[in-house]
């Protein structure tokens, strides 16, 4: 290698090496593409005050909520590729591969994977004025009355919705969909009456479950959650084969340099495996979910082919 192949290999390699070795150097972003106060807003905010002390820089969370994830999505999408924008994200996006074609971004073309964050059951709620006391005796009110009964959620393409939609399949009842911008909302009006039911994240929803302002009917996992023992899955409930969850994690503009994202999912990793959040998460009925960037990937992309069936299977259309 001659003096001016050097003097460009260096040209090139050396502000890579300077931001990997700086980073961050100014407050970094975090887009949440859903409405506050729902399991990606707080286990965002949780995040990144975990991230402001292990990587000893300011990190910031910005809601930006709308089009079932969409809206926030996007403005992530199109942010510079500097490490300093990152997008939380769910199974809401894979889920939109197939169920929205016609966004204005392909998750695996304009994202880059980081690292996923945690995993949790979801839980079938509903008000206390419906007359049922197990999910036998709810199917049955749907089945009597077919697109009488309605289940909220928050939003199209959410895990919520398609929760709704693969139980419907499933269960071969008609209850309908009604689309809030976030999941506060959605699980207001079920606690007021306005909807009948939902399925919500355990962890959010299971405050509401003790203070005896839901019903719980059935959680959604393999197997019966650790903060509620005594509820049944649907799979027991009277659904078989029946399962589905919820995941966050993070994702960052394609572009971003290799180096900032070794950075970010070692810390993330290093925040996930401690004790005391092992320890908090579970009590929350959330379980951490450690991978590489390429194996996230890898997830990324097996969970997009596995709803693109389910949707074509189903017949799930956007509302």
């Amino acid at each position: 290698m001659n003096i001016l192949q050097r003097l460009l290999l260096t040209t090139v390699i050396w502000p890579i090496f300077a931001m990997a070795q700086s980073y961050p150097n100014k407050t970094v972003k975090i887009i949440v593409p859903f409405a506050a106060g729902g399991p990606a807003d707080n286990y965002a905010r949780f995040m990144a005050q975990r991230l402001q002390d292990e990587l000893k820089q300011s990190f910031i969370v910005e809601d930006k909520p709308g089009a079932g994830s969409i809206i926030g999505t996007d403005f992530a999408a199109k942010s510079p590729a500097d490490g300093y924008t990152l997008l939380m994200m769910s199974n809401t996006q894979t889920v939109n591969e197939s169920l929205v074609p016609n966004k204005p971004f392909a998750l695996m073309k304009d994202f880059v994977a980081v690292a996923p964050i945690n995993y949790s059951d979801l839980v079938l709620v509903i008000n206390p004025k419906v007359p049922a006391k197990n999910l036998a005796e709810l199917l049955a009110l749907a089945k009597a009355s077919p697109g009488k009964m309605n289940y909220a959620s928050s939003g199209n393409g959410t895990p919520y919705h398609m929760a709704g939609e693969l139980f419907k399949s499933m269960a071969g009842v008609d209850i309908t969909h009604i689309p809030y911008k976030g999941s506060s909302g959605a699980r207001t009006d079920v606690i007021g009456g306005q909807v009948d039911m939902m399925f919500d994240a355990v962890t959010t929803m299971n405050e509401f479950v003790k203070e005896n302002k839901v019903i719980a009917l059935a959680t959604s996992g393999k197997a019966r959650s650790s903060i509620m023992p005594n509820v049944p899955t649907v799979n027991e409930a009277g659904v078989p084969k029946y399962e589905t969850t919820i995941w966050l994690g993070i994702m960052a503009p394609k572009g971003t340099p290799n180096e900032v994202i070794i950075t970010l999912n070692t810390a993330i990793r290093k925040i996930i495996a401690q004790t005391e959040v092992k320890d908090l998460w579970a009590k929350q009925g959330a379980l951490p979910l450690s991978l590489s960037p390429t194996e996230f990937n890898k997830y990324l992309e097996a969970d997009i082919t596995k709803w693109a069936g389910i949707v074509r299977s189903a017949g799930i259309k956007p509302d």
